[in-house]
């Protein structure tokens, strides 16, 4: 995904300049400019640019003060364009990727290029790990199953498969079954369909434990766990099972 910039400057020959530079470069859009920081601080309102080639020294207002004021939650990358050296501590107390020196140097500028295009992609990671993360907490880990003498609590990962029966659910793990009064529909809506995803309107299979897959014909399909139980696969199920289970097996 191509880079957004905004360049701010107060010198036209300068915003040239690292436009000129940045034509040379990939995945890179200058998607505006600005000649004050006042211009500057509407511009990122309005384009939200990932990165701001930013000078420090302008007309109205510091290019510094400006970064340091811009709100955290909607603030894009920053890297100081200037003519003078003593202002790099406090740039990196904003915490900018980069200081460039005036006149920039083409391999300087793709180096910040290069750092604001890595922590755009580690942010993105990091929204979705989170975004997974909350559609994960919507599933349940774990089924309170009642016994005679009380309950049992029954890990969610150790289940293989499950079936209907009337008004209860078998919950069946590798060393024993469960019964529990709960109907398909109501399992489907808590299980992640990721684990344990339904093949039948009266069957749930864990994807992982399919060890052979049947067509007795007739487009019929059958899944064969690790431990040899054959569970029918529902005619309006087939599709999405298959695409499940892998390409090899559709």
């Amino acid at each position: 995904m191509s880079l957004r910039l905004l360049i701010v400057d107060d010198e036209q020959l300068a915003i040239d300049r690292l436009q000129e530079l940045l034509s040379a470069l990939d995945n890179v859009t200058v998607v505006g400019t600005a000649n004050n920081a006042r211009a500057a601080k509407a511009a990122i309102a309005e384009l939200c640019p990932d990165l701001v080639l930013l000078d420090i020294q302008m007309p109205g207002g510091s290019g510094m003060a400006l970064a340091a004021d811009l709100p955290a939650e909607r603030r894009p990358e920053i890297a100081f364009v200037t003519a003078f050296e003593n202002f790099a501590p406090d740039a990196f107390a904003v915490d900018a990727i980069d200081y460039l020196l005036k006149p920039v140097r083409f391999d300087r500028l793709r180096q910040a290029i290069v750092r604001a295009q890595r922590r755009k992609d580690l942010v993105a990671a990091a929204q979705r790990g989170e975004a997974q993360a909350e559609e994960a907490s919507r599933f349940v880990r774990e089924i309170w199953v009642t016994m005679r003498d009380g309950q049992v609590r029954v890990d969610v990962a150790m289940i293989d498969w499950i079936e209907a029966a009337k008004d209860y659910v078998l919950l069946h793990t590798a060393t024993r079954s469960y019964l529990h009064r709960m109907s398909m529909n109501a399992l489907e809506d808590m299980l992640d369909p990721k684990e344990l995803m339904r093949v039948h309107r009266s069957a749930f299979v864990r994807p992982a434990r399919v060890n052979k897959l049947e067509r007795p014909g007739k487009g019929s399909v059958n899944l064969v766990l690790c431990d040899g139980v054959s569970v029918q696969v529902g005619p309006s199920y087939v599709k999405e099972v298959l695409r499940a289970i892998g390409p090899e097996a559709a």
